[in-house]
């Protein structure tokens, strides 16, 4: 059973228990002679096996696959620019995207492109008088014996059966096809929020499993540390601005005895920063946990790297269905009382309606507008103690990672009918804007 906990002072973390039985048969004895032509022919069959291994081997080595990163601009015409447009978080935007991307993607599928195409993403949508052009990275996978020349004509001539043929969307080439480099697509790509580096390169080949979180699984999760000592957790939303929780910070306000560390690790960070200014929301209630939220402001920028990059932060109108998958991640500890671990861990969770959460049997209408709950009602999977601040993230339809909750309180630690307690960020959307400078 996988179990990750949760309550007011932080927390996500799970644990594998395994049951295995040996049950040996009862085999009856046999004579130990062994046929000589017997013994030749399996020592003949392993030198064959052995040689074709090696002779697939060496060609899959000198030929083997390469991968090709193209950008372009596309021209929508039969869309008009709205200022919704110019942020990649509304609606809108998304929206938009998710068509652009559909459109290109079903038209290599379509194509004799289909088993090089692995995928699509729109990086940027601009205007062009009241036109949209949407600007865009794809990637390819080809043997390292095609020479790019012929390679680039052939994603041309797709494309230009996708503009020919493309029924809702009324799209032309505006930019050039451009190969671009690993480190040019990587330089493009990191500036964007809620990107993984396994999609930094544009792979949808990726599943989460077991309990502890590889580097760049959550590169937005960041450990807030108190005389040098794991405290809570807290999510980049920008280059020198985080989000946690409000109830991290009511006794230890001191900036200087703050640190904030990225990487999975918090014995061995990746880098480490400083707090400027600690903002916690002005109407925070202790008693009842409404509002707990709070920004902090780093004493210095931190460069977006390959496992160091911000979440999305969620329009406000953006819905939380209730039984949809969200995942929490924190160094907390793996049991209630118990001790924070030094390497992340993850858990999947599900969203779970606050009807259901404000029931008598759960939290007896302590949950307020402000709050979200998540986790399993059967209990075994939540946050725990030393999660708090850390965030409850959900993948939308283009593989992006939006920040949809701020781990904050709950009764104990993965029990039945008490599952953990999020600050819901959709809530706190315009406070967050008008405080931090994003």
């Amino acid at each position: 059973m996988i179990s990750l906990q949760h309550i007011p002072e932080d927390g996500a973390q799970w644990s594998l228990n395994f049951s295995l039985v040996l049950r040996p048969s009862r085999v009856p004895s046999a004579s130990r002679s062994v046929n000589p032509y017997i013994v030749c022919f399996v020592v003949i069959a392993v030198v064959v096996i052995l040689a074709v291994t090696t002779s697939l081997l060496v060609y899959f080595l000198a030929l083997g696959q390469k991968y090709y990163f193209y950008r372009s601009s596309f021209q929508i015409l039969n869309v008009q620019y709205t200022d919704e447009l110019s942020s990649t978080v509304t609606q809108k935007y998304r929206t938009l995207s998710g068509r652009i991307e559909s459109t290109i993607t079903r038209g290599f599928i379509e194509s004799n492109l289909r088993k090089q195409f692995i995928r699509a993403h729109v990086i940027s949508l601009r205007q062009s008088g009241s036109d949209v052009i949407a600007d865009i990275v794809m990637k390819f996978k080809f043997t390292k014996d095609n020479n790019e020349p012929s390679v680039k004509r052939r994603i041309e001539s797709v494309l230009q059966q996708i503009m020919n043929n493309s029924e809702n969307l009324e799209m032309n080439t505006s930019g050039e096809l451009t190969q671009i480099t690993d480190q040019d697509t990587e330089n493009i790509l990191t500036q964007e929020c809620g990107l993984r580096p396994d999609l930094t390169t544009l792979s949808d080949e990726r599943i989460i499993g077991g309990t502890k979180a590889k580097e760049g699984d959550w590169p937005w999760q960041v450990s807030l540390q108190w005389s040098n000592l794991h405290h809570c957790g807290g999510v980049l939303i920008s280059k020198k601005w985080i989000l946690s929780a409000a109830h991290c910070f009511t006794s230890r306000s001191d900036t200087l005895q703050w640190t904030v560390t990225f990487g999975i690790s918090t014995t061995f960070p990746k880098e480490r920063r400083g707090i400027k200014t600690i903002l916690i929301h002005n109407n925070y209630k202790p008693e009842t946990q409404e509002n707990d939220i709070a920004l902090l402001q780093l004493d210095r920028e931190v460069t977006f790297t390959r496992n160091i990059r911000m979440v999305c932060l969620p329009d406000a109108s953006q819905n939380i269905p209730p039984g949809t998958t969200a995942y929490v991640t924190g160094w907390g500890s793996q049991r209630y009382t118990g001790s924070i671990v030094p390497d992340l861990e993850q858990a999947r969770v599900k969203i779970i309606s606050t009807k259901v959460c404000n029931a008598p049997s759960s939290y007896n209408g302590a949950i307020l507008p402000g709050m979200l709950c998540a986790g399993l009602l059967q209990g075994g999977v939540d946050a725990c103690q030393g999660d708090s601040g850390g965030p409850l993230v959900q993948e939308d339809a283009r593989q992006l990672w939006f920040l949809v909750g701020i781990v904050s309180w709950g009764y104990k630690c993965a029990l039945p009918d008490k599952p953990g307690v999020y600050t819901l960020v959709t809530a706190y959307r315009d406070w967050i804007y008008q405080h931090a400078e994003i």
